[in-house]
């Protein structure tokens, strides 16, 4: 299956379980892989025949920076099942969001959280 990947888009938001998390903010990192056949558009050079990245990266904007998730689980469910509701030609999406502070007493990079979602086939 073909994919269009974006990286390491950075948002500034307000999740966690603790309420300083919520009043404070930190930034996150969001990763997606969009999995969707891309020979038409690769043959046709045309938007129209494609998913537009920019308008997925709009979406994923709303949702990390105008919602609240206790769970980074949570926030990358949020954003897959709002992208394969939204984009119908996408098959499947892989979300990765990257908290790199969380608040605890751990020297490490950072937690991550990466989910695999499918659409629901309509048999």
């Amino acid at each position: 299956m073909d994919k269009i990947t974006m990286k390491n888009m950075a948002f500034f938001a307000y999740h966690g379980v603790y309420p300083e998390e919520n009043k404070l903010g930190q930034r996150y990192f969001v990763d997606t892989e969009l999995h969707l056949p891309l020979d038409k558009p690769g043959r046709t050079d045309n938007v129209e025949d494609t998913v537009n990245y920019a308008e997925v990266y709009e979406l994923i904007r709303g949702i990390v920076e105008n919602k609240t998730f206790n769970l980074i689980e949570a926030l990358a469910e949020d954003i897959a099942s709002e992208v394969l509701r939204t984009y119908t030609s996408i098959n499947e999406i892989t979300v990765r969001v990257v908290k790199p502070h969380p608040p605890v007493a751990v020297l490490f990079d950072g937690v991550s959280v990466e989910i695999h979602r499918k659409r629901a086939s309509s048999l």
